[in-house]
């Protein structure tokens, strides 16, 4: 006979005595243990894709035909519940992106392996590439490379940079231009069915994407046939530059070059004077502007390079009367733009 002393008691005190362990009575009984708390609420997918959220404290047996509803204010952090009807269904909730992260639109993002190399034998402008940083295998490999000969920016990031922008990414993003770009030939092109001498802008190291969506805005206005961006240390048309030209991106042909004093060869062959900016140029307010032109503008902080300010045929300056030396950049942009007007006009 088994002894009675060996057989199993029934338990009888504390069942979260022990943290953390799993306490288990007699076969009848429930099992008891600790629930955490700090996870993510889990929500319910019903048929017409809502969803609904239900604490576990305040659950209650429903009919089949109901409709459960709970306020947001008795939730819970890990609750969920079960449909009265069918199997389980729940979705965790998106962790919310880190503070400083901006979401791009839907539309201009490529996600996946398959869609951003399409895209890019396409010859869709791909502005910049984010990779996930690790091992890459032979098909990311390819994917860069045919990114880098479109002259996209390629970045490695971490992957949980790339959770907070797109969480289905398959360790790839790519951000698309807003607008397609066209070819230096076409703006003078277009200049010519007008009747009008070519009046260009052309960006030198302007890598904030709201100072080259002010540029475009403001280019348009003036009355320009173009704006010309080189591939390499510039600001492409992201949303973010899409948004600050309020539009104008729709009317205003731009033009992205491999090599911008190519460009500016190209353009003295056509008989387009060729103008940078340049603190020790000549008074803007005074000189004469008037036939085909081309205008450099130069970033704020290292203004233009200096192969590209040797290819210009005059340099041009605003007076700065005040305290401070030098305007932000799509500002001054702006008024050498009117300048020409002024001088057109004149």
């Amino acid at each position: 006979m088994p002894n009675d002393n060996n057989r199993r008691k029934p338990y009888s005190g504390n069942r979260t005595q022990g943290a953390g362990r799993r306490t288990y009575p007699d076969a009848a009984g429930p099992r008891v243990g600790r629930i955490a708390q700090n996870v993510p609420r889990a929500q319910r997918v019903t048929e017409d894709g809502s969803d609904e959220y239900r604490s576990r404290d305040s659950y209650k047996p429903t009919s089949s035909n109901s409709t459960l509803h709970t306020p947001h204010s008795t939730l819970h952090r890990g609750s969920a519940y079960r449909a009265p009807t069918g199997p389980r269904q729940y979705k965790r909730e998106d962790a919310a992106p880190a503070e400083g992260v901006e979401l791009p639109e839907d539309e201009h993002i490529l996600a996946g392996r398959n869609p951003i190399r399409e895209a890019l034998k396409a010859g869709r402008p791909v502005e910049k590439l984010l990779v996930a940083s690790g091992e890459l295998s032979g098909a990311a490999h390819e994917i860069i490379r045919l990114a880098r000969e479109a002259g996209a920016v390629v970045q490695q990031v971490d992957r949980a940079r790339l959770d907070q922008i797109y969480p289905a990414h398959q360790g790839m993003l790519a951000y698309v231009a807003a607008v397609p770009y066209v070819a230096l030939e076409d703006m003078l092109a277009a200049a010519a069915e007008k009747g009008e001498a070519p009046f260009l802008i052309l960006l030198d190291g302007i890598t904030d994407p709201h100072n080259l969506g002010a540029i475009v805005r403001s280019a348009e206005c003036a009355g320009a046939h173009g704006v010309v961006i080189p591939e390499r240390r510039a600001a492409g048309l992201t949303p973010a530059a899409a948004k600050a030209a309020a539009g104008a991106l729709n009317h205003m042909p731009i033009a992205r070059v491999k090599n911008l004093n190519r460009a500016i060869e190209e353009l003295q062959a056509r008989g387009v004077w060729v103008v940078g900016t340049a603190m020790e140029g000549e008074d803007a307010l005074k000189a004469d502007l008037t036939g085909p032109i081309a205008l450099v503008i130069g970033s704020e902080g290292e203004g233009i390079a200096r192969l590209t300010l040797e290819k210009c045929d005059r340099t041009v300056s605003l007076p700065m009367l005040g305290r401070i030396e030098s305007l932000n950049a799509s500002v001054a942009a702006g008024i050498l733009m009117y300048e020409v007007v002024r001088a057109r006009r004149g």
